[in-house]
């Protein structure tokens, strides 16, 4: 049975988790902090969270756990078919990650565990998420989800995405990142009830 490596607090736990509910795959949670240490940095190279543990090979980084179960378990599928859909879903989750996530992530010290951030880091952070958001914008379909007609990836993304953003933009600048985006907030509130992610989310107020 594989095992599924990391800490509830991590959204990108959570999306992993999530995957493995939406293909109805069996695993095995195993409770492991991020870690500098050697041992971790053998299981997980950046000392983040998630890794897989598949017959002692260690997988990291929850796209290549997403994909990895994608190709096992091909169905129900979490990335299109399609070549060029598939891209486009891609070419959204990076957009998400990259544009938007990571870069709210530059206040998590300060929004969250009381340290401080620079003017500095704050001033850009604001720049940067507002082109990221743009781009996003200009890719998402919500129709009825993400990127189209049918559940994808890069739903579990976006929930997961905005989940942290939203709360660290409120948290630093007083703000809504998702003021102007009527249908994405209608897309997230509808992604809450699917069962993969009500599922994952119940077990952290266990």
């Amino acid at each position: 049975m594989i095992k599924l490596h990391g800490i509830l607090l991590s959204n990108y736990y959570s999306l992993a988790k999530a995957c493995f509910f939406e293909k109805g795959m069996a695993f095995e949670e195993v409770k492991d902090p991020p870690s500098q240490q050697d041992d971790y940095l053998a299981r997980s190279p950046m000392g983040k969270v998630p890794c897989i543990d598949v017959d002692g090979t260690f997988l990291s980084e929850a796209f290549a756990i997403a994909d990895y179960l994608d190709h096992i378990q091909p169905e129900p599928p979490l990335l299109p078919g399609d070549p060029l859909a598939r891209a486009k879903n891609i070419e959204l989750i990076r957009h998400l990650e990259l544009n938007v996530e990571l870069v709210a992530r530059r206040c998590l010290p300060e929004a969250f565990f009381g340290q401080s951030v620079s003017d500095e880091i704050k001033a850009s952070t604001s720049k940067d998420l507002s082109k990221g958001m743009r781009a996003v914008e200009n890719l998402l379909v919500c129709n009825p989800y993400a990127a189209g007609e049918t559940f994808t990836l890069a739903d579990l993304y976006a929930f997961y995405t905005f989940g942290l953003a939203s709360m660290i933009v409120k948290k630093i600048f007083d703000e809504d990142l998702l003021g102007e985006l009527p249908e994405l907030k209608l897309l997230l509130e509808t992604l809450a009830t699917r069962d993969s992610i009500r599922e994952v989310e119940a077990a952290k107020s266990r």
